[in-house]
């Protein structure tokens, strides 16, 4: 019999570097390329109000919104019992250039399900 204890430490493990993998590809490459690497096929996104579904609807909203200045960090992440759902919560800052090209930045709290892959692999399928 596996040691609950053990393999939930190891799954938040995974999300805890899953998440630095998901920022990392943010800052480094932009927004579209990460939102839509780290989708599930059926992801969520809910964006000022609004439902985006779908990996490639993901996609098309990320499509001209490649800044990179995104970063956050999970501050509590919590795993199933099976280990096929998790979920992540904490802040981010998102810096960028207003209209007029001033400096600008939005804070608040983010909150990510993810769920394994049947490679084992985590996608995200709501953010």
């Amino acid at each position: 019999m596996k040691d609950g204890k053990n393999d939930s430490e190891k799954w938040i493990r995974e999300i805890r570097e899953t998440e630095a993998r998901f920022a990392r590809m943010a800052a480094g490459e932009g927004l579209h390329k990460a939102f839509v690497a780290f989708a599930a096929d059926d992801a969520v996104l809910l964006r000022n109000g609004r439902l985006i579904v779908g990996k490639d609807a993901i996609g098309d909203f990320y499509h001209d919104r490649d800044s990179k200045g995104l970063a956050w960090a999970p501050e509590r992440i919590e795993v199933s019992a099976s280990g096929d759902l998790s979920y992540t919560y904490g802040h981010y800052t998102f810096t960028y250039l207003d209209k007029n090209g001033d400096p600008a930045k939005n804070t608040g709290i983010f909150h990510t399900v993810w769920k394994r892959q049947p490679d084992g692999s985590w996608k995200y399928v709501w953010d």
